[in-house]
């Protein structure tokens, strides 16, 4: 199932129409943004044909000079995510499996989180890519308080219902080029 969702995203990324698509949820991503008062928002930064959320956080960024935008970043296998500051201007290296991540290495813990999804279902249950980083580090959350949880995905990503363990929870929202789950 991943590897089709894949496979399928990539493709779409080089087809016509697809700047509108992403145009679409750029908008809505700004609009889950304004209904909540959060002034740390982590993302992801976009591989293998995924949303890239950096103009929607840049522009969110500039509104609220109080605001920061934090990255993912593995410090090890196997072990939760921690997050590092960013900002449009922010120097980047490359971080393990050669997926950027901020130079400057200020730890920061955000209040939402934009998370990428190769798939997703009705119940907001998401399919990522199988390493397990984002369900253990919403389990070690510093004090326990979760963060807003919203998934970023195209609707070709939707599925009927996804395979659970005991330890997936669902996200907050879902947010397409279509609609807000």
């Amino acid at each position: 199932m991943r590897a089709t969702l894949l496979a399928t995203r990539e493709a779409q990324s080089e087809q016509a129409g697809h700047a509108a698509k992403n145009e679409a949820l750029a908008r809505r991503i700004e609009e889950v943004l304004a209904r909540h008062d959060t002034r740390c928002v982590g993302f992801y930064w976009p591989v293998a044909g995924e949303f890239d959320a950096r103009d929607a956080l840049t522009r969110w960024l500039a509104a609220d000079e109080s605001r920061g935008a934090a990255l993912p970043v593995v410090v090890k296998p196997h072990a939760p995510m921690v997050f590092h500051a960013w900002s449009a201007h922010a120097l980047m290296k490359d971080g393990r499996y050669r997926i950027p991540v901020p130079a400057e290495e200020r730890v920061v813990v955000p209040e939402l989180l934009l998370i990428p999804c190769v798939g997703f279902d009705a119940d907001r249950y998401r399919l990522g890519y199988g390493g397990g980083y984002y369900d253990r580090t919403l389990a070690a959350w510093p004090n326990g308080e979760r963060p807003v949880t919203v998934g970023i995905a195209y609707e070709s990503g939707r599925c009927r219902t996804l395979p659970r363990e005991a330890h997936d929870m669902p996200l907050d929202a879902i947010v397409t080029e279509s609609a807000i789950y």
